[in-house]
């Protein structure tokens, strides 16, 4: 069964940016309950139990209807929030380096353009839900977002197909605390801790 993967830094790491209240209530409660539904949702179906959290993300389209709402929810909360503390770290932010910096150049003309339209479906995306910036079928990087616990690698689901490499949560758990309804700051904040080591990691294993 699913279990909740330890962060790789202390809860108060990515002070100020995200305080350590908001980290250990997200982590311990938040991501904590996704695992714990989804695993409500796949018990008894040895399917679904043998499959990769990954591989029920892809595949949640084609579920049976009485699993697949709380998969595509459950899974996608699971998930994306693993991602999601590996693409922050103490110290971090500043801009990518190597082929990572080079197809941002490509695809956005320049790093600060790729920012601003990151930040913008970060803050535009109504409601509950991410911003990501994923590699496509066709091996190009885009900018997007998705409701709720959706993510772009969900078949049939995601406006823009994808696999992620830099992930945003902004449902209003991952900032209230500190932001309130200021999520404009909260996406600010977030450049300063990127662990774009990590995200070009992602990016050579997304294009290999």
């Amino acid at each position: 069964m699913h279990t909740l993967p330890q962060l790789p830094y202390d809860y108060a790491a990515l002070e100020p940016s995200i305080d350590a209240a908001t980290m250990e209530i997200h982590h311990l409660k938040h991501h904590q309950a996704y695992i714990d539904k989804l695993n409500a949702a796949i018990t008894g179906k040895a399917n679904l139990e043998a499959m990769s959290l990954e591989d029920l993300v892809k595949g949640v389209n084609s579920l049976s209807d009485d699993v697949k709402m709380a998969v595509r929810n459950h899974a996608g909360g699971h998930f994306n929030h693993s991602l999601f503390w590996l693409m922050m770290k103490p110290a971090g932010g500043g801009e990518p380096t190597g082929n990572l910096a080079t197809a941002i150049a490509t695809t956005f003309t320049d790093f600060v353009t790729f920012r601003q339209k990151f930040t913008e479906a970060a803050a535009n995306r109504f409601g509950s839900g991410w911003a990501w910036l994923i590699v496509t079928a066709d091996k190009k990087l885009a900018v997007t977002s998705t409701p709720n616990q959706d993510n772009p690698l969900m078949t049939g689901v995601a406006e823009i197909e994808g696999t992620p490499i830099l992930g945003l949560d902004v449902w209003e758990h991952a900032y209230y605390l500190k932001y309130q309804n200021r999520r404009p700051e909260y996406i600010e904040a977030f450049w300063s801790i990127i662990n774009w080591p990590q995200v070009e990691d992602n990016f050579k294993k997304a294009t290999s």
